[in-house]
């Protein structure tokens, strides 16, 4: 994981890091970056481990990162939808009017309602 960052780009943040910081406390806060990062890490395998004890050595984290949601592409979802064959729906059936034949057999008191 590097988050695009490039040689140039991270000799840019050095250069303004140096600027901002000074050159005296630039190696002060750079220890400290440097055991930001060892916290961070130590953390992650730290809850790493705290999963499999909790969930037990079957779990496979690899079965995790298939349900990471920065995988799916709308663009690649959308496009296999519109090469499927379409589902034919039927329109739901519209209930016939009933007709008045004889209204003396109805079995409801029409001044009720």
């Amino acid at each position: 994981m590097s988050f695009g960052l490039t040689i140039e780009k991270l000799f840019l943040i050095g250069l303004v890091a140096l600027l901002v910081v000074g050159p005296d406390r630039l190696p002060g806060f750079a220890s400290q970056l440097a055991r930001l990062v060892t916290r961070l890490r130590d953390m992650a395998r730290g809850a790493e481990s705290r999963f499999k004890d909790e969930f037990g050595d079957q779990v496979d984290l690899t079965e995790l990162k298939k349900l990471d949601p920065r995988q799916y592409d709308p663009r690649r979802i959308i496009r296999d939808a519109l090469k499927e064959e379409p589902v034919r729906v039927r329109p739901p059936r519209t209930p016939k009017p009933q007709t008045e034949t004889n209204t003396s057999a109805t079995p409801y008191d029409g001044e009720s309602t």
